[in-house]
């Protein structure tokens, strides 16, 4: 596998909705758990969020066949109200989402560590997809 040391994965997408809407149903376990997953045969049947700087949060993702779950936990490091949203994962691990104004509707960045086990692209393709979800996740609803 490809060194991760001090290597940082970035993914992206734009949203079209209004800025609010899109805090909103990223930050929320009640619509955390309808778009937390990166492929239709996955699911995200509870999420937690202590939405504060310190405060711990949890999302659960499963296969829909009950084949294998884990928990995605993390503690907030940073929050600003509609800009940023930057956290560390259980492992360690940092991740940091912004969120921006654009005159063609509102892009979501995120940055993260990558994880050992899997290659970059694997990691990058993996976030990536539960990007796009939340995206088509915002934009129908």
């Amino acid at each position: 596998m490809e060194s991760v040391k001090n290597t940082k994965i970035t993914v992206e997408v734009l949203i079209n909705a209004q800025l609010e809407k899109v805090w909103e149903q990223f930050n929320s376990p009640a619509h955390i758990i309808h778009w937390c997953f990166a492929s239709d045969d996955w699911h995200a049947p509870a999420a937690e969020n202590d939405f504060r700087e310190g405060g711990k949060s949890k999302t659960v993702m499963a296969a829909k066949d009950g084949s294998f779950s884990f928990d995605f936990e993390w503690i907030y490091t940073k929050i600003e109200d509609l800009a940023i949203v930057e956290y560390i994962l259980e492992d360690g691990r940092e991740v940091s989402v912004q969120f921006e104004q654009t005159a063609d509707g509102i892009k979501v960045t995120e940055t993260f560590d990558p994880e050992q086990e899997n290659t970059l692209e694997l990691q990058r393709a993996g976030w990536q997809a539960i990007l796009e979800n939340f995206k088509k996740y915002v934009e129908q609803n």
